[in-house]
């Protein structure tokens, strides 16, 4: 895999942090950057998809209306006192 160069700007205490998380795994501090990145992608990316699948289930009418929801509602919380 080719790897490029990247700068941003952050404050010191997140550098600080970064810097010892770095040292107690032994790491360089861009191997903790790039795992942090790779995870906020991961996320963002799933996010993304779960809303694309929710578009597509309203679109083939997928979906309980209001008043189904709040009959549920009322029935679960009347289990609850």
């Amino acid at each position: 895999m080719t790897t490029t160069s990247i700068t941003f700007r952050t404050d010191e205490t997140a550098r600080d942090h970064l810097d010892e998380l770095a040292k107690a795994q032994n790491r360089p501090r861009s191997a903790i950057i790039n795992e942090a990145v790779e995870a906020y992608i991961a996320h963002r990316k799933w996010i993304a998809e779960e809303v694309q699948k929710g578009i597509e289930e309203i679109e083939r009418g997928e979906f309980i209306t209001e008043e189904e929801m709040d009959k549920f509602f009322e029935g679960w919380l009347a289990k609850c006192e």
